[in-house]
């Protein structure tokens, strides 16, 4: 069993830059792939960037390409996601979860622990 605890929401205006961490403990951290999801008041869940068990690989949505940036810290047992150029629509609900037994994460049926989100709120 993995516990996830996010941390690093907030309110940013339009343009600016938030850093989310995700501290996990409880199983070989350095073993398996990270990611982030998010999640929008009336929306469903959505795949915002994931990272494979070396940080060796990273996968980002199309709609957050060149503003985040997925990062991890196998000494640490940390996953970042650093989001630059935020936008209003980036509001939402972020969740950090864990692909225990991924190396590559493949979709979102490989992520099975989740934290319980971080809030961020975008301002125009």
């Amino acid at each position: 069993q993995v516990q996830l605890v996010e941390s690093g929401g907030g309110l940013v205006q339009a343009g600016g830059s938030l850093r989310l961490s995700c501290a996990a403990s409880g199983r070989t951290f350095s073993s398996y792939a990270m990611g982030w999801f998010r999640q929008a008041p009336g929306k469903e869940r959505e795949f915002v960037a994931s990272i494979s068990w070396s940080g060796g690989r990273t996968y980002s949505a199309d709609s957050v390409k060149g503003r985040f940036t997925i990062s991890r810290d196998n000494i640490k047992n940390t996953v970042y996601l650093q989001m630059n150029s935020l936008k209003p629509e980036d509001t939402a609900v972020y969740y950090c979860a864990a692909a225990v037994g991924v190396r590559y994460p493949g979709g979102v049926q490989d992520f099975g622990s989740w934290g319980q989100g971080t809030q961020v709120t975008v301002s125009s």
